[in-house]
C-alpha cells in the first residue's frame, strides 16, 4: 500500500506498507512496472545465452533428440499409437508446449531466491519477477516452434486455419506455468526443499501427460474427467489439434481449462499474502 504527503519543498513523501489480509493484485500498479519486467525478461535472456557454446542452438537440440529418443523406445520398440501421424511429428507437437510449461515453470519457482538482492533493496511488485522468467521461456519456444514447422513440411503436412489457435493456446501454456510458478516461488522462501522437489515433480508430470501416447489410451468416462484435472492435458491436446488436426479438444480441455484458472487465481492471493514476507525472509 502506497500513502503520500506533501513537504515544504512539494516533493512527495511515499510511504511503504505492508498489506493486510488476502489483497488481490493491484494490476494497474504492475503495468506502471511494465519496463522493469521488460528490463527484467531481457536480463534473463541475456544471461542464459551469455558464453554458451550453441547460444540458442540449445532451443533446436533439446527438442530434436528428445524426439529422437521417443521415436526409438516408444513409436519403434514399443510401436505406441499415434494418432496415424508420424510418430516423430507426433512427439514434437506435444513436447514443445510441455518444454515451454517445464522451463518456464522450473525458472519460476526459484525467481524469488534468485533475485533476492532485489527484493532486500528497493520496492517493486514482486509480480515482476516470476512473470518476467515465464514471458523469457518464450524465447526457445520460437525457436523450437519453428523447427516443428521444418517437420510438419518434411512429412508435408501443412498448417490450416485451425493453427490460429495457437495463439491462445500458447497464452494458456503461459498462464499454466505462471499459476502453478506463483505457488512453488512463494512457497520456495520460506521452504527451500521446494527448488529441489520441482525437477522432480515436471519428470513426473511429463509422463502423466499426452506427450508419448495419445489420449485415446486412458479409457473414456470417470478415467478421462480424472486424466483431465491434469492442466497440461488440455494444453497439449489443443496445441496438436491446432496443428495437425484430428479430434477436436472435448470436454477433457474444459476440465483442464477450469483448473488452470483455479490455481491461477487462487495462486495469485497466496503470492499477494506471502509477498509482504519475502523481503525478511528471502
Amino acid at each position: 500500500m502506497e500513502s503520500t504527503r506533501p513537504k515544504s519543498n512539494n516533493l512527495p513523501v511515499i510511504t511503504l506498507k505492508p498489506s493486510k489480509g488476502w489483497l488481490a493484485v493491484d494490476f494497474k500498479e504492475l503495468w506502471r512496472y511494465r519496463e522493469l519486467v521488460f528490463f527484467l525478461t531481457w536480463r534473463d535472456i541475456k544471461v542464459r545465452y551469455k558464453q554458451a557454446v550453441l547460444g540458442i542452438g540449445w532451443a533446436i537440440l533439446q527438442p530434436l533428440l528428445t524426439v529422437l529418443i521417443f521415436t526409438v523406445i516408444f513409436g519403434i520398440l514399443l510401436e505406441t499409437p499415434s494418432q496415424d501421424l508420424p510418430y516423430p511429428l507426433f512427439a514434437l507437437s506435444a513436447l514443445l508446449p510441455w518444454q515451454l510449461f517445464a522451463t518456464a515453470l522450473q525458472r519460476s519457482s526459484v525467481s524469488l531466491v534468485g533475485n533476492a538482492n532485489l527484493i532486500t533493496k528497493i520496492y517493486f511488485p514482486r509480480l515482476a519477477i516470476p512473470l518476467s522468467t515465464v514471458f523469457a521461456a518464450l524465447v526457445d519456444f520460437g525457436v523450437s516452434l519453428v523447427v516443428l514447422f521444418g517437420v510438419m513440411a518434411y512429412y508435408r503436412y501443412w498448417p490450416t486455419w485451425n493453427t490460429l489457435w495457437l495463439v491462445p493456446i500458447v497464452l494458456l501454456t503461459i498462464l499454466t506455468a505462471l499459476a502453478v510458478g506463483l505457488w512453488f516461488s512463494a512457497l520456495n522462501v520460506q521452504y527451500r526443499d521446494i527448488q529441489h522437489m520441482v525437477p522432480f515433480i515436471i519428470q513426473v508430470w511429463m509422463y502423466a501427460s499426452p506427450i508419448v501416447y495419445p489420449i485415446e489410451t486412458i479409457p473414456a468416462g470417470i478415467w478421462r474427467v480424472l486424466y483431465g484435472l491434469n492442466p497440461m492435458v488440455g494444453v497439449i491436446q489443443g496445441f496438436r489439434w491446432a496443428l495437425l488436426g484430428g479430434s477436436p479438444p472435448d470436454l477433457t480441455m474444459l476440465i483442464s481449462v477450469g483448473v488452470v484458472l483455479v490455481l491461477f487465481v487462487s495462486g495469485l492471493y497466496y503470492f499477494r499474502r506471502m509477498e509482504k514476507t519475502f523481503a525478511d525472509i528471502v
